[in-house]
């Protein structure tokens, strides 16, 4: 079953209103990124800790430079994951149209 226009851009509209902003993802990273601010943001926040603790032996300073090309890419695989589900739950009627 394929999801009409207006089911789309209902979908589209939430991943918009609720989905991480790759903007606040890079502002945490450049103020609060010794404490895994975007990490936790984007919901990684087990990766956050071992970043955090990484810090303490120096490898996290390269963690979190790696972390400036790796944001977009995790914005874009949590909205990926709202898209399907919520799709998923419009085809199944459990979401109001």
């Amino acid at each position: 079953m394929t999801l009409s226009s207006t089911d789309q851009m209902l979908i589209e509209q939430r991943i918009t209103n609720e989905a991480p902003n790759v903007a606040v993802a890079y502002l945490l990273w450049f103020f609060l990124g010794w404490v895994s601010g975007h990490r936790f943001y984007l919901g990684r926040w087990k990766t956050a800790l071992l970043q955090i603790l990484l810090f303490f032996v120096a490898i996290g300073f390269v963690w979190l430079f790696i972390d400036l090309f790796l944001i977009p890419g995790m914005v874009r695989d949590i909205r990926e994951r709202m898209r399907t589900d919520l799709s998923a739950r419009l085809r199944a009627g459990q979401m109001p149209a």
